[in-house]
């Protein structure tokens, strides 16, 4: 995620202005400016801690001088009552982060919990779990290091960084074999080398595009189990292979078992719960 660095400040930057404004008034009012403290962060219950160099970058951006003890790294386990870090500083500074540091580390925990048991359930078979784009718009790229965090793999970040051709592109596009044929010709006309990945939607489609070539994946959307395991033999590894389209924490282990080579999964962003964890003084 280096390459994003930049969208992680702005990110930080937006989340300071709309909640400290022109400033943290309940703080002004009662607490001097230069009164020092410390607070650390406690886990209310279990889950997988994500984002912990975030709530650094989050601290120092308000105030500089913050200091930061990690007692945990990402990606443990934690239980309840574990402490993941202590921060030191102006009091201000840390009340001022407070809410933005939980409603990071809340989420992308949140997110890497949630993929950390999709993971497991695929152990023992070559399947690896991918996210999509299916994230808070603004926040792709901290749900993306939590999904990383948790196990995960990475799909696209956006439009920009592969070609994916989905139903609503192919069926615009006239059909698979055109699609692929214009992708291609798009690729070697702009000069560019993006891996080229087309949606399958039945065994038919599938034998299209094993035809026509020219692509790097093939996606089975909405496969039965049945079909997902007759279109790998079909492929016989020709092209990597990934199944989606509403696999669950029910069903993901029966498809990871077809031999598929990954599995994406938009629950991972999109239908998570929080991790609930507080920020409180200590002497």
């Amino acid at each position: 995620m280096n390459t994003y660095e930049n969208l992680i400040d702005r990110l930080i930057n937006l989340a300071i202005a709309e909640d400290i404004g022109e400033g943290d008034h309940s703080a002004l009012s009662c607490i001097p400016s230069s009164a020092t403290g410390a607070v650390q962060l406690m886990m209310k219950q279990e889950g997988v801690i994500a984002g912990l160099q975030i709530a650094e970058r989050i601290y120092k951006r308000i105030e500089s001088d913050v200091q930061v003890n990690f007692l945990k790294t990402d990606g443990e386990l934690l239980q309840p009552s574990d402490i993941a870090f202590r921060a030191y500083g102006r009091v201000h500074a840390l009340l001022q982060a407070e809410r933005i540091v939980l409603n990071v580390l809340q989420r992308m925990s949140g997110v890497a919990t949630q993929t950390r048991e999709y993971v497991r359930l695929c152990e023992g078979t070559k399947a690896k779990v991918l996210d999509t784009r299916k994230t808070t718009p603004g926040m792709r790229v901290l749900d993306k290091m939590a999904v990383a965090i948790g196990g995960g793999l990475n799909h696209r970040m956006g439009l920009f960084d592969m070609i994916m051709l989905k139903d609503n592109h192919i069926d615009f596009a006239g059909g698979i074999e055109r699609a692929i044929q214009l992708a291609n010709e798009y690729l070697a006309k702009i000069g560019r080398n993006l891996d080229i990945e087309v949606e399958t939607r039945s065994l038919k489609d599938v034998e299209t595009v094993l035809r026509v070539g020219g692509v790097r994946r093939i996606m089975l959307d909405n496969f039965t189990v049945a079909d997902t395991r007759k279109a790998v033999e079909l492929i016989n590894g020709r092209y990597e292979t990934e199944s989606s389209g509403g696999i669950n924490l029910s069903t993901i282990r029966e498809y990871a078992l077809c031999g598929v080579d990954y599995i994406s999964v938009g629950a991972i962003t999109h239908q998570i719960k929080s991790i609930d964890m507080n920020l409180k003084k200590i002497d």
